[in-house]
């Protein structure tokens, strides 16, 4: 196994034991199902990190693991789990790291990349767009039909409560990830590199 081979299988294990990790941390609100968690801040990492499809891999791995049984995501697991009222928000989490991903790397390879001020704005509305205002494509609905909400209700106690930390946690992700620029660009690169060497191989072999 090549070592690029096998440093992406770690990180990819290691981003998704962080998920992991970060779901133990949750606050129930009385009034709302759908609790206050820190999932979504390590699907934001998970995909500025790895990129779309590590990181895309790296949260669907948790969850098909958490749909088996084994109790990954808030000490819970099952498909009764998965298809509860915060179902729409877990089916949507790997797609959030994949968009994130995919626009991090985008931004890195873009004029903007020189300008600091610019990647700052610029992965934050990425982090809030992707990785935190996306779940709610899924989750409000999903939400609704669980629980038989209107989606005035679903909104109320699915969405309007929570946009205050998801900004918190774009933040979050956007400081980390500018801390750590050159580390990730630098990994993003020979993402690329590797997987326009293996294309090319692939054609040439035809």
């Amino acid at each position: 196994m090549k070592a690029s081979s096998l440093r992406s299988i770690v990180f990819t294990a290691l981003f998704g034991a962080l998920f992991i990790a970060l779901s133990a941390v949750k606050f129930e609100l009385g009034f709302s199902a759908v609790p206050i968690t820190l999932q979504n801040l390590a699907v934001m990492l998970a995909g500025a990190f790895l990129g779309a499809r590590l990181g895309f891999s790296s949260i669907m791995i948790v969850l098909l693991l958490t749909a088996t049984g084994l109790p990954l995501l808030h000490g819970q697991g099952g498909l009764s789990y998965m298809t509860g009222p915060t179902g729409g928000f877990i089916a949507a989490f790997p797609f959030n790291a994949f968009f994130v991903g995919l626009f991090v790397v985008k931004l890195m390879n873009s004029r903007l990349a020189s300008n600091r001020t610019a990647m700052i704005v610029g992965l934050f509305l990425v982090f809030e767009v992707f990785g935190s205002l996306l779940s709610y494509v899924s989750g409000v609905p999903w939400l609704m039909h669980s629980v038989n909400y209107s989606f005035h209700q679903a909104m109320i106690k699915g969405c309007y409560p929570y946009l205050a930390g998801d900004a918190l946690k774009a933040v979050v992700a956007t400081g980390l990830t500018m801390s750590l620029y050159p580390f990730i660009a630098a990994r993003h690169a020979k993402q690329s590199t590797a997987y326009t060497s293996a294309t090319h191989k692939t054609g040439m072999s035809h």
